[in-house]
């Protein structure tokens, strides 16, 4: 049994270039005007802006890895929920591991372009603390996922979920850190949503959303006008989001706001 093309594409970028840290394998598995968005950064072009990124972070985690949790694809699309873990020289070895989620664009070859966000918020707590959360557990025969078709009737549920600004409230739904018990920070009183992307594979959702409102008292002493991004992966039943993990981007906020 052979993976569908874009898993396998994704075992390279994970297996032979994010965790050998060999930036060879870019040349090959991504297009040169490949992008990136995570929070309100846009890194344009593979060797202009991404290397450098992507450089600085193993020059920080050595020995940084990677552990896939969860890919969807329908094909054409491919999102994939995942842990990266390891030591910072800047904070005296102290460990980490932090959840992202990705979702990937490709040309039938190589990768185009990818929304993104990382838990760098818990991260950083980590890395002060000295207490490193656990890696989640890790995705069953990632590479083996099969392609599922498109589900209209799944995206439509999602999209009005995220319209109405009530994702934060949904019982189902695994925010951040909180597998690792932390609690479910209320960072955000929304009044309006722009959805970046977005797509199904079966009865699962991926989606890159920017949400514009409030902070609250949960988050920060300061009550601020925000936009604050995020990235998901939900599955629908019966016209209900059943399971999902959604992984902000706190840090960005953070940083604007000077804490």
């Amino acid at each position: 049994m052979s993976p569908p093309p874009f898993v396998a594409l994704m075992r390279r970028y994970c297996n032979d270039y994010t965790n050998c840290h060999n930036f060879s394998v870019c040349d090959t598995i991504m297009v040169p005007d490949y992008t990136l968005h995570m929070g309100m950064h846009h890194l344009r072009g593979r060797d202009e802006a991404y290397k450098p990124a992507t450089r600085r972070q193993f020059e920080q985690f050595p020995g940084l890895a990677l552990v896939v949790n969860q890919i969807i694809t329908n094909g054409e699309r491919l999102a994939m929920r995942f842990t990266e873990h390891g030591a910072s020289v800047r904070h005296a070895g102290a460990k980490s591991a932090w959840a992202g989620i990705g979702l990937y664009k490709w040309n039938g070859e190589q990768l185009l372009e990818n929304y993104v966000e990382q838990d760098y918020y818990s991260r950083r707590r980590q890395l002060v603390s000295g207490v490193p959360n656990r890696i989640e557990t890790p995705a069953l025969a990632p590479w083996d996922t099969a392609a599922m078709p498109a589900d209209a009737t799944a995206e439509e549920v999602v999209r009005a979920v995220i319209a109405a600004g009530t994702l934060i409230d949904h019982p189902a739904i695994l925010f951040d850190d909180e597998p690792s018990g932390a609690h479910r920070q209320r960072v955000l009183r929304p009044y309006s949503t722009r959805v970046n992307d977005l797509f199904s594979a079966g009865s699962e959702v991926a989606f890159h959303i920017e949400q514009t409102g409030t902070t609250t008292a949960d988050f920060a002493k300061l009550d601020k006008q925000e936009v604050l991004h995020m990235a998901g992966i939900v599955r629908v039943h019966d016209g209900l989001i059943v399971e999902g993990r959604v992984i902000r981007d706190r840090i960005g906020l953070a940083k604007r706001m000077n804490f």
